[in-house]
């Protein structure tokens, strides 16, 4: 199949590839570019020359990129209200240039296209002589109908729902595409049985070599971008049905909290709410902490933090949504019913965190979850 494909679209030896990002993939600062970056950095480093194209819309353009490519090219995202009156998604019609098509069917190399985002040309007769290839990093009409229940804001709330609609029906462009690279086990069980040719390859991080520290921590930490939907829900959870029913200290991490979430925090004596932070701050928080706490109520992906905390931190709780069908429940404490929950934390606080914890830790190194693992299977799916 793979020398059909390498026969059928000219694809030589060399090994030059095509990205187009839905976003400029640095800083590494959120989930979506987190994936973007450290995959670019591991096919550079397996001796994949890339050609990068990025769709920029606030962003300052990163020089650091071309470390890693050998050429970026950057398009102005197109935010135009009238777009949102269109029956394909905003976000992928907003994603949309002549000028990207004709750079990329100017030669014979492979596509891939991160995110259903940037797929608005996928299916253009221009580059039909491609091989083409789409890195999914959720299934979008799943992830924008829990956007769309986790907003209170009317008018987001609708174009979360419109927006989750059009791309169920827009999702059917991925037949053009010669391979799909699936970034969860659930994700891509989902686009096989839809009839895709998917590959489950995991998400890229930042985290080569595990950095927990032994010991213990004296407090408990909820990290991520609190701007967002689900982190907030995740982080009012903690603080109303956890951490109001226990003394252990709670420190909550995270860029642009809410007004809510703001007072929620400064009635809580054992709680502290940190908001403007670095990554760099929240990585050391990560490694100080005695627990990870991480719930999510929104089992979409494949959550990066978690593997931030995984490959920085001592003891790491999870529920189910966070963990289910990753192959990182062996490595967390899982629970939902709170008074367990709240068992668990008393229990753990003071639990050490010693060598043999460590060792048991160390084993996601070589496993699928290590960027060296999912580059070598991702330039099996292309190459």
């Amino acid at each position: 199949m793979l020398y059909y494909i390498c026969h059928k679209f000219n694809i030589i030896e060399t090994k030059k590839l095509h990205i187009v990002s839905f976003d400029v993939p640095f800083p590494a600062d959120y989930g979506g570019v987190i994936d973007v970056f450290y995959k670019i950095k591991a096919l550079h480093e397996a001796g994949v020359e890339i050609i990068l194209h990025c769709f920029n819309y606030g962003r300052a353009i990163a020089p650091i990129l071309e470390e890693f490519c050998i050429k970026v090219f950057y398009y102005k995202r197109n935010l135009s209200p009238h777009l949102l009156l269109l029956n394909t998604p905003f976000v992928v019609n907003s994603r949309n240039s002549q000028i990207l098509l004709n750079r990329l069917a100017a030669d014979n190399y492979p596509i891939l296209f991160e995110g259903l985002h940037t797929c608005k040309i996928l299916n253009n007769k221009l580059i039909e002589h491609k091989a083409k290839f789409v890195r999914t990093h959720n299934i979008e009409h799943d992830y924008y109908k829990s956007l769309s229940l986790a907003e209170s804001k009317f008018s987001k709330r609708k174009y979360f729902a419109l927006e989750a609609n059009k791309l169920e029906k827009f999702e059917s462009v991925l037949t053009h595409a010669q391979g799909i690279a699936a970034i969860s086990k659930n994700d891509n069980l989902y686009l096989n049985a839809k009839g895709y040719n998917s590959v489950h390859v995991s998400a890229f991080h930042s985290n080569n070599k595990i950095k927990c520290k032994t010991g213990n921590g004296n407090f408990v930490l909820y990290h991520g971008n609190l701007a967002v939907a689900e982190n907030d829900i995740a982080a009012k959870f903690l603080l109303e049905k956890v951490f109001s029913k226990t003394n252990i200290p709670l420190i909550i991490a995270g860029n642009k909290p809410s007004k809510e979430l703001i007072l929620l925090a400064q009635k809580n004596k054992n709680v502290k709410l940190k908001h403007t932070i670095s990554n760099e701050e929240i990585i050391e928080l990560i490694k100080d902490a005695q627990i990870n706490f991480l719930p999510t109520f929104q089992p979409t992906g494949i959550k990066l933090k978690l593997l931030a905390a995984l490959f920085n931190g001592r003891f790491c709780m999870a529920n189910s949504q966070m963990v289910a069908n990753t192959g990182l429940e062996k490595y967390c404490i899982v629970e939902d019913d709170l008074d367990r929950i709240i068992n668990n934390l008393e229990n753990y606080f003071i639990k050490d965190f010693n060598q043999t914890e460590f060792n048991f830790r160390k084993q996601i190194e070589s496993s699928e979850f290590s960027n060296s693992y999912n580059c070598n299977k991702l330039i099996d799916l292309i190459f």
